[in-house]
Formats: C-alpha cells, sequence, structure tokens
C-alpha cells in the first residue's frame, strides 16, 4: 500500500495532487461543478507553470555558481549535492515509508479534529522532510518507535509554524487561503520572526529596499526586470572571472543576466493564474461562513512552494545571497560544508524570512545569512550520519567528496535540533521537547489571532 502510495505520488506530482484536492474542497463548499473544475485546472496550470520556470532557469545558473564556487580555490569536504539526494534517502528507507502512509492518517485526522487550521495533505510530497530525519535516526540508533516520534514531533511543530505563518505568507506572494508548509522552508520560522522583531526595533524598517520603493526611487533602473538582469549578470561575470577574455564567458554571463529578468518578467503572469485558481475556494468559504454563524473557520490550503521562487524581492534576496554565503563558508572557522547545487533553491528556503520582513531586501539578508550560517555548523554536526544513510541506499558520492549534504533540507533548524535532542535517547531531553511543543501549542492557540496581527504590523 505505501509504496502504492509513493509510485501515485512519484507519478503524478503536486501540479496533479493540489487541483485534485482543490477540485473536490470546491465541490464540498458547492462551488458548481464547471467553476471548480476551472478553479483547478487554474491551479495545475500556474504549479506547471512555476516548475517549467525553475526548471529553465536551473540548468542556467547552477554552472555559472559551480565555476563561482570553484574558483575560490577551497576544497571543504563536506559537498552540498542538491536535495534530490535527501529526498531519495527518505523515500528509500523502510521507517521513512512508513510514515509516509502514518503522516497522510495523522495530518487528515488533524486537520478535522481542527487541531491545525492549515491542510497539510495537499503537499504530501514534502513529507520527505521528516522521513529524511527520521531515516537518519533510525540509521543511527535501530529503535523504529523512536524514529516514528521524531518524525511526529517535527510534523506537528511545523503545523504550528505553518498556522502562524499562514496569513503573512498568504497575504504577501498574493494566493487567497493558501500557504506553505515544507518543514525545511518553515525551519526559518522562530529566527525570522524574532530578527524582524529586533530589526524593526533597530530602525532596519527604515531602509526601504523593497522593490516597489527601489523603482520609485530609481525609476527605469528600479524595474524588478532590470534589477534582474543586472544582478544575473553581475553573477555571471563573477561565475566567469576566469573567462572573461573569452566570447562563452561573457555570453554565459549576458545569459544568466537575461535568464533572471525573464524570470522576474514571467512570473507574476503565471502567479495571477495561479491566485485566481484560490479565489473561488475563498469565495465560497466567506459564503459559507456568512450563512452558519457556528461555524466561522479560517483555514489554508497547502500548496508547493515554488509558488513563491521568482517573487521579485524573493530571488532579488537570494541571489545576493549567493556569493555572501559561499564567502562565509570559507572564512567561517570550523565550517566543513561549501554549499554548491542548493543555492540555486535559496529562493525555496528565504519565502519565510521575505514575506515575515514584508519584501525588505535590507532585513531578509540579514536574517537570511544569519539563518545559513547556523545551518552550515548544523550540516558539519549532521552530514557524516546523512552520508551514512544516502550510501546505503545507493547514493554516490561526486569525486573529491568526503561528506554529502543538501543545504535546502539539512539546515533545517527545527529538524535538526530535535533529531540530536532524540540521538541522546534520553529520556527527560525527548520529554522536554515534548512538553515544550505543548506549552508552544497552548499559548499559540489562546492567543493566535493576537499573534498573526503582530506579524502583519510588524511587516508594515
Amino acid at each position: 500500500m505505501l509504496n502504492g502510495l509513493s509510485l501515485i505520488m512519484d507519478s503524478f506530482g503536486a501540479a496533479i495532487v493540489v487541483p485534485v484536492v482543490l477540485f473536490v474542497l470546491n465541490l464540498i463548499m458547492k462551488v458548481p461543478g464547471k467553476k471548480a473544475f476551472q478553479s483547478a485546472l487554474n491551479a495545475g496550470i500556474g504549479l506547471t507553470g512555476f516548475n517549467l520556470l525553475v526548471g529553465a532557469y536551473t540548468p542556467i545558473v547552477t554552472p555559472v555558481v559551480q565555476r563561482m564556487v570553484a574558483t575560490t580555490g577551497v576544497n571543504l569536504n563536506i559537498l552540498d549535492t542538491g536535495w534530490q539526494a535527501t529526498s531519495i534517502v527518505a523515500y528509500s528507507t523502510q521507517v521513512g515509508m512508513i510514515f509516509l502512509g502514518l503522516g497522510l492518517l495523522i495530518q487528515v485526522l488533524l486537520f478535522v479534529l481542527k487541531f491545525t487550521d492549515v491542510f497539510f495533505p495537499s503537499d504530501l510530497w514534502n513529507n520527505y522532510s521528516y522521513m529524511l530525519w527520521g531515516s537518519m535516526l533510525y540509521v543511527v540508533t535501530g529503535n523504529v518507535w523512536l524514529s516514528i516520534g521524531l518524525m511526529v514531533l517535527i510534523n506537528v511543530y511545523t503545523m504550528v509554524f505553518a498556522e502562524g505563518l499562514s496569513r503573512r505568507w498568504s497575504t504577501y506572494y498574493g494566493y487567497p487561503r493558501t500557504t506553505i508548509v515544507a518543514s525545511h522552508a518553515l525551519g526559518s520560522f522562530p529566527l525570522a520572526v524574532v530578527m524582524n522583531h529586533i530589526l524593526n526595533k533597530l530602525g532596519a524598517d527604515k531602509v526601504k529596499w523593497d522593490t516597489e520603493t527601489l523603482q520609485k526611487r530609481l525609476g527605469a533602473l528600479g524595474e524588478p526586470t532590470t534589477i534582474g538582469f543586472i544582478l544575473g549578470l553581475l553573477l555571471g561575470l563573477a561565475g566567469n572571472v576566469t573567462r572573461l577574455d573569452t566570447l562563452e564567458g561573457w555570453g554565459e554571463s549576458f545569459t544568466v543576466g537575461i535568464a533572471t529578468a525573464t524570470v522576474m518578467a514571467v512570473f507574476p503572469k503565471i502567479a495571477d493564474i495561479f491566485a485566481s485558481a484560490f479565489k473561488t475556494l475563498t469565495d465560497a468559504s466567506k459564503g459559507s461562513a456568512k450563512s452558519d454563524d457556528e461555524d466561522k473557520r479560517v483555514w489554508y490550503l497547502a500548496i508547493n512552494d515554488a509558488a513563491g521562487y521568482g517573487e521579485p524581492a524573493t530571488i532579488l534576496t537570494s541571489l545576493l545571497l549567493i556569493p555572501i554565503i559561499i564567502i562565509l563558508a570559507i572564512v567561517l572557522p570550523g565550517n566543513q560544508a561549501l554549499p554548491l547545487v542548493d543555492l540555486v533553491a535559496l529562493p525555496y528556503m528565504m519565502q519565510v524570512i521575505v514575506s515575515i520582513s514584508n519584501g525588505n531586501i535590507f532585513k531578509s539578508l540579514i536574517s537570511g545569512t544569519l539563518y545559513l550560517v547556523s545551518g552550515l555548523y548544523l550540516v558539519t554536526v549532521v552530514a557524516p550520519i546523512f552520508t551514512e544513510v544516502a550510501l546505503s541506499v545507493g547514493v554516490n558520492l561526486p569525486e573529491g567528496a568526503v561528506l554529502i549534504f543538501s543545504l535546502t533540507v539539512l539546515t533545517n533548524m527545527l529538524g535538526g535540533l530535535l533529531f540530536l535532542v532524540f540521538m541522546t535517547q534520553n529520556t527527560y531531553l525527548i520529554g522536554l521537547s515534548v512538553i515544550l511543543f505543548i506549552a508552544l501549542y497552548i499559548v499559540f492557540k489562546k492567543n493566535k489571532e493576537d499573534f498573526l496581527l503582530y506579524l502583519e504590523e510588524q511587516a508594515k
């Protein structure tokens, strides 16, 4: 049964699963069949458009980033091979596959029981984030129940983070009643909230590095497409610094610039189609709430984080972070991790931070840098275990690599810290992590509306 569920996910993917879930939910909300179908179709078109755009952009940027890293001449022994290796590990272990079915059951049940107001199963693919940590713990301890407990605990913590982010993410990215739920993206949520508050207190909110302000101040040079072109070109030149005496080097640099500008231009058009898919459900929910005063539940549908990849402030922040994190990886004392393949996945990782800062690139760069630095140290600790698991399921090490990691997934501070706690097998520490969750959940639910309003106020 679990293999069948995995096969369904591999065969159809988010671009099919999300529209099907949306279609069913529309029908439940009594939306006419024709309107429900168009809504679902627009969701599928949007997700496919996002994936095509990212899929075309990634192979253009990746060689430049790899050449930039190679130019440094640094040979750190933990090499970033991308998030794909982590998904292979997650779906190749027995304990990971157990959670594939168990996680689906838990997520549906907790949504129905109103434990969470975010419908997680529509982004079932990203359960591999929990499955990875559970698989790693099983290799270390050989304890199935402990591994399952870790995955469940990471999942329920993520539910609180996702619900806390839901209104802010939906408002900023412009997708009604939707949010992201990938644990590796939400691992930055506590840091993002705290850092945004501190930076506002320090006056960083007065530094208006958002796309709207830049456009007003710089005129044509402040257009998102122009900024994207300039940053893409600079990234291309940095990656071709040893080839600037060749036409190929200059050609690749300008190609990266044009490709980045293209993402800036095309992404909003796809986003409009995708956003229209959820307006139908939002309108139906509002109508239902008006007609039934006893149930005014506001809930959010989980969607793939590709939906925020090309948003201007998100991708600009991520492009600026690429050289910053490469330099820091080289100079940080004790760090052994070298970011590489997943650098082009930074827009997935930065969405929580960017949305909480309301697109302020200055604040996002500071918070993003701090999160990535802490993530590199976490990776330095857990990479040996991940590499052991990866080798056991047939993942091959690239030439020159002693250990491997994924910048996107293994820098998840939520999953990583809980993994380290469970790895001790200390009953008191594990119990404390559970008690901490219970306290967090109670406090959040009691003050949920105040907290959501606080994030909106801090975003102004």
